[in-house]
């Protein structure tokens, strides 16, 4: 089987995966659900659960965030009232942004 290549990522991006693993499973087992329950309500299989409460950079961020919000772990907000306020917030903000970010072009001296 060829070795999957894993992007690297600093000290704190692997904690903070680890720590939202970790807070997942704490809120699976406060909420007495089983990985197979829990992966069935995610619609992931179980060894991708297992994959994110280990913490795994590899595993694909919608599911770890269903997972995370079916366990009852805040991500943003404490709740979704909030977090469509602050997300509705957020997007007046970046309407005022600029689309896209350009160097400026430096002008090339070529009289010698």
């Amino acid at each position: 089987m060829p070795k999957v290549s894993q992007r690297p990522s600093s000290q704190y991006s692997r904690n903070a995966l680890v720590l939202l693993g970790q807070l997942i499973r704490e809120g699976r087992l406060a909420n007495a659900l089983s990985t197979t329950e829990l992966a069935t309500r995610a619609g992931i299989s179980r060894s991708l659960l297992h994959r994110i409460e280990r913490g795994d950079p590899r595993c694909a961020i919608g599911a770890v965030f269903e997972t995370a919000a079916i366990c009852g772990v805040s991500l943003f907000e404490p709740d979704e009232r909030s977090l469509a306020a602050r997300l509705a917030r957020h997007q007046e903000k970046l309407v005022l942004l600029p689309k896209s970010v350009r160097r400026p072009h430096k002008e090339v001296k070529d009289d010698f």
